[in-house]
């Protein structure tokens, strides 16, 4: 994967948190041109893919201005709504400032969009990305309170070098989570719902397998980084997504994972709940313990 946007120490013109003012006059016409085909080519694809909390949601990113949003103007539409703000930072940035703006509800969102070359699949995460992908999803109150507990968890595993398997719950519920509504699979992840050709697969394709989420099992399993993923987690709900990480006892599962060997992405474990197709009388065991994070 060819990224040029990571970064171990703060560029110049990037503060100590690692925010950065957006700069929004300096985008260029071809830019905003990108930004608002990719918008549009997404909003036009994602019904009957997408939870109806991600499409009630766009409502915040429509209105604004023809291309690239103003972080300005987005916040101003964002924070009465959901408490959140998106502040502006270079690219991926370290762990720390990463889980202290979740755990203040500030939501980091790369400054540079992709290349045309790239419109079809970015190389690294660009602000289409974070944005389109993922704004939407903070008008959840649910999802949102989630995204702070996981912040906050995060403090606490870099305390404990366990940022890792706290990475991959990241990935396998905000970037490829699904979710069961009246029945029918919908995408909630961000990496999903900027791709449309990975929400399709994930959703309708006979390759991947489709689980119930278990966080000792996701925290397990490695993942793809620059193919589709082999195997999808599925929620219920998010206030249950929300309940699993209030309730799990994260030390521990550290300790237990630390000790056994982890999973590749393709991998059958022996707790494994299939999703069938409809939901279970009673929801799986999302969380192994009852302390809380």
């Amino acid at each position: 994967m060819a990224a040029s946007h990571i970064f171990d120490t703060p560029p110049e013109g990037v503060a100590s948190d690692w925010t950065m003012p957006q700069n929004w006059a300096a985008f260029t016409p071809e830019q905003h041109a990108t930004w608002r085909m990719l918008f549009d080519r997404q909003v036009a694809s994602l019904d009957g893919y997408a939870c109806r909390s991600f499409l009630g949601g766009l409502d915040i990113l429509r209105g604004l201005g023809p291309g690239v949003p103003d972080f300005a103007e987005l916040n101003a539409r964002l924070g009465p709504v959901s408490g959140w703000e998106i502040v502006a930072v270079p690219g991926w940035i370290p762990n720390r400032p990463f889980f202290e703006h979740l755990a203040s509800r500030r939501f980091p969102a790369a400054n540079f969009l992709r290349p045309p070359e790239q419109i079809a699949y970015s190389e690294e995460p660009d602000m289409f990305h974070d944005i389109f992908g993922h704004v939407p999803m903070l008008t959840d109150p649910a999802f949102a309170d989630f995204l702070v507990a996981y912040g906050e968890a995060g403090l606490r595993a870099e305390k404990l070098g366990a940022s890792d398997y706290l990475g991959r719950l990241w990935l396998y519920t905000v970037e490829f989570g699904l979710v069961v509504e009246e029945g029918q699979l919908r995408a909630f992840g961000g990496g999903l719902l900027s791709s449309l050709a990975e929400t399709a697969f994930a959703l309708t394709a006979s390759e991947p397998r489709r689980l119930w989420l278990d966080i000792e099992r996701v925290m397990r399993t490695r993942y793809h980084f620059d193919a589709f993923q082999q195997t999808y987690f599925v929620v219920a709900g998010f206030e249950q997504l929300l309940a699993a990480t209030e309730e799990a006892d994260f030390a521990s599962l550290y300790s237990k994972i630390a000790d056994e060997p982890a999973l590749a992405p393709g991998d059958a474990w022996c707790g494994d709940v299939v999703y069938d197709g409809g939901l279970p009388t009673a929801p799986p065991r999302l969380a192994g313990g009852e302390a809380s994070i």
